[in-house]
């Protein structure tokens, strides 16, 4: 299982213009074949800073993910909220498996 970790952190008058953009992203990343979760997170101490918890089956299908239009649209949609680039940090998932 491959994860990425993605920090993001909003400046505070497009919080809400990001919560919606980015659910239309999750709303579609979790139809993708190789998709097992891809969760939203927001801080409650600290509203404007967000993870995205994104598993995919393999390297493969999280890079099928960034070809999306739904990515791309995502992407291009909230870059300039943000207060700093974002982060992401691949991981290893090892449990639960998935065979």
């Amino acid at each position: 299982m491959h994860v990425t970790l993605v920090h993001v952190h909003v400046n505070p008058e497009h919080i809400q213009d990001f919560i919606a953009a980015t659910r239309a992203n999750h709303q579609a990343s979790v139809q993708e074949p190789g998709n097992l979760r891809f969760d939203v997170l927001q801080s409650p101490e600290d509203p404007g800073y967000f993870l995205l918890y994104e598993a995919y089956r393999s390297p493969r299908d999280a890079a099928a993910h960034k070809e999306t239009a739904h990515y791309q649209r995502w992407r291009e949609t909230v870059a300039d909220w943000m207060a700093e680039p974002r982060q992401g940090i691949p991981f290893t998932g090892l449990y639960p498996a998935f065979d």
